[in-house]
């Protein structure tokens, strides 16, 4: 499968339509099943609190997997994305409440590379703090 947009239609500086992903703690549950990190950070309240967190944290990886969804659903490929790689910079704290919380994701292309590729880079946040730094992806476009 080959990414829907052109190479050729992308300059520096176009923005993919940013998303906000919203996280419960039952998504945290799901993604623990999945991924086998059955880490207490994850869903015990008293447990992450006591090792100095505000609350229950969502899993870097889930966090990580919830950004590139902006390049994914951008490119209509999965396969589109060569390179990806973020730095954790803040948990994303998720409440147990009936609204848990929001990883907000802006993307743009920061250059244009060889071999119809091109470099995005994203930018996370939620409850107003970057929770990914140096979140980039390098991806092939049709």
């Amino acid at each position: 499968m080959t990414a829907n947009i052109a190479y050729d239609d992308v300059e520096v500086g176009t923005e993919l339509p940013a998303q906000t992903f919203p996280v419960d703690r039952a998504a945290l549950v799901r993604y623990a099943g999945a991924s086998g990190d059955f880490n207490p950070i994850h869903w015990n309240e008293r447990f992450a609190k006591e090792v100095g967190l505000p609350d229950v944290i969502a899993h870097g990886m889930f966090t990580m997997a919830e950004a590139i969804r902006v390049v994914t659903d951008w490119t209509g490929d999965p396969g589109a994305v060569l390179e990806y790689g973020v730095r954790f910079t803040k948990p994303v704290v998720v409440p147990d409440d009936d609204k848990g919380a929001e990883i907000h994701v802006s993307a743009k292309v920061a250059a244009k590379l060889d071999d119809n590729t091109v470099r995005v880079d994203l930018v996370a946040t939620s409850g107003g703090q970057k929770v990914l730094g140096m979140s980039r992806a390098v991806v092939r476009l049709a």
